[in-house]
Formats: C-alpha cells, structure tokens, sequence
C-alpha cells in the first residue's frame, strides 16, 4: 500500500527501533531455552494432591495425599512437600513440610486447628525448596541457595476445605 503525498509515513524514533531490537533479543532466548529443554525425558509437573474429607470441623482430621507422577519428576530421596492451609479470613492456620517421596507421592495429615474461622479455607500443596515452575524435567531441587526464593508467576493449584462449626 502506498502513502498518500498528503500523509506521509511516520518516521521511526529511535525508541521504536530499541524495543524492537529488545523483543527480537527475548525471542531469541526464549527459542534457546525451549530448544535445549526438548531433548531427554519430557516436562514433568507435581502430581495432583486431593483433601479428605472436603468438609471439616475444628479438631477433625484431615488428609492431603497425592499419588506418584506419572512422570518422574525426581525430587531426591530426602524431598519435602510444603502445605499451608489458610481459612476464610485469609489467615494461614496450618504452614508445614511433611515427607514426599522422589516420584511427587505424599499423606500428610492434620487435625483442623480451633481457631481456624467457619468458611471455605483454602489448601495448597507444593514441594518444598523446589523450581515447581520449571517445566523443562531437569532436576530443580534447590540446594543450599544462598537466599529465601519466592514464586513468582505461576499460578498455584489449591483445594478447597469447607470448615464448618
């Protein structure tokens, strides 16, 4: 399409040609990141967990527990699931690590603390100390990192445990 005389095209400022050099640069690394991660075993994601019962009273006991990954996410033989339970007012009531087992499998178990408010709380499962963003199915255990790590932009998977009085 050609320019009318009357509207001439816009020129390009020097802004636009930095940004555009930016995304091609971002693009390229993502590309790499993908393509070094196709080889070998594929992405292997923490297995789905569920809470039994769904609906609980103060000083019930309540289970968390997955099955092994059908995959093989390789957490290490001393591997840790983080739980938190946080109620309805948006207080976490339960902040704990239990044992899980190299291939994502865990039970743990707690009684519903009495203070815990009457609502729907939510639970949230993940493994501890671990990359449980990374998808790539390398080993992402975190060993010995000089500081504390905080997720950043995944979205974490919760369930929902209805208190009742």
């Amino acid at each position: 399409m050609a320019h009318h005389p009357r509207y001439p095209a816009p020129k390009r400022s020097g802004v636009f040609s930095s940004f555009s050099a930016v995304s091609v640069a971002l693009m390229v690394a993502f590309s790499a990141g993908c393509a070094a991660s196709s080889g070998g075993e594929p992405p292997c994601l923490p297995p789905p967990y569920s809470v039994d019962p769904q609906t609980a009273k103060a000083g019930e006991t309540v289970t968390v527990r997955a099955q092994d990954a059908d995959c093989n996410p390789r957490y290490g033989a001393n591997a840790l699931i983080q739980v938190t339970v946080t109620d309805a007012t948006g207080t976490q009531v339960i902040n704990t690590t239990a044992p899980m087992n190299d291939a994502g499998g865990f039970v743990y178990a707690f009684d519903v603390p009495p203070q815990t408010a009457v609502g729907d709380a939510t639970v949230e499962a993940i493994p501890h100390n671990v990359d449980w963003c990374d998808d790539t199915g390398r080993n992402n255990r975190v060993q010995g990192a000089p500081v504390a790590l905080e997720r950043t932009s995944c979205v974490a998977r919760t369930e929902t445990l209805s208190i009742t009085r």
